[in-house]
């Protein structure tokens, strides 16, 4: 059943419109731009995930449109609920994986903008990347991760992140990871946060991984600052997939207080998402 009556967005969403971002020389190679009427769940190139217990998050995943749905104007919301002292949010995960090729340049983008309450402590939006192989049983973290765009707390700041190696320590110095971050501007605006992997070079050791917001690169990384090409493969050169949530709680932000809103001003609400490539 959709719940069509509590179906109310913090801010218009109305005819907005999201299209993908044009880059020259790079062309979509795959996009969602979420349209549809409210209340839907999102189109059939998305898993939506539940059954995730990781970081010692407290919230529930699942498959209601209280906490995933399709806003009605071109975007998709993710809507963290408090009921009885249970959270419950949304995850979803692309259906397609994306392998950056030899020689070539994959990029990687989301249209993003959160919510405006004022107490989100333990509020954990994030746009990410895993390596495919953790679906054959490789372990994170060897599997490969980038995360493209998380915050936590409503602090303004964006962290991207690329994790990999072994666990502890390792080349990418785990659990902290090789983390750049950037300040977001305040207000209730949307940003496009992008990763770009460079394979042009032809040399490992010279491909890099740039994380961007509206453009402005704020954090890059080489093959040669992780000085391993076996690992460097699980971030830039093997299948990943794309997942958008918002968590609630957990080792980074902490657990949720009696002060944290629920609701659609903690929500994470997105334009659209793209991959590009040349």
């Amino acid at each position: 059943m959709r719940f069509s009556t509590t179906l109310l967005p913090f801010l218009p969403t109305i005819a907005l419109a999201f299209q993908s971002a044009p880059h020259p020389g790079l062309g979509v190679i795959w996009q969602d731009t979420f349209d549809g009427p409210a209340g839907a769940p999102p189109s059939g190139g998305w898993n939506i995930a539940q059954d995730i217990h990781t970081n010692n998050e407290v919230q529930v995943y699942t498959t209601s449109n209280r906490n995933i749905q399709l806003s009605g104007g071109s975007t998709i919301q993710f809507v963290p609920w408090k009921n009885n002292g249970q959270w419950t949010s949304g995850r979803i995960e692309s259906r397609a994986t994306f392998t950056p090729a030899p020689g070539k340049i994959m990029q990687m983008e989301a249209s993003i903008r959160l919510g405006d309450n004022a107490q989100k402590q333990g509020i954990w939006p994030a746009f990410w990347m895993l390596g495919d192989s953790i679906h054959q049983g490789t372990p994170w973290p060897q599997c490969g991760e980038l995360d493209i765009f998380e915050q936590v707390n409503g602090q303004l700041t964006g962290y991207g992140t690329a994790h990999c190696g072994v666990f502890p320590g390792g080349v990418c110095n785990e659990s902290e990871g090789k983390a750049g971050t950037t300040g977001i501007p305040a207000g209730d605006g949307f940003h496009t946060w992008s990763i770009k992997i460079d394979r042009s070079s032809n040399d490992w050791t010279q491909e890099v991984i740039e994380w961007s917001m509206d453009g402005n690169v704020y954090h890059t990384l080489r093959g040669a600052e992780l000085g391993d090409q076996g690992v460097w493969g699980t971030l830039a050169h093997s299948p990943l997939f794309i997942i958008l949530n918002l968590a609630v709680g957990g080792d980074w932000p902490g657990a949720p207080n009696d002060a944290t809103q629920d609701g659609y001003g903690s929500m994470m609400e997105v334009g659209y998402v793209a991959v590009y490539s040349n």
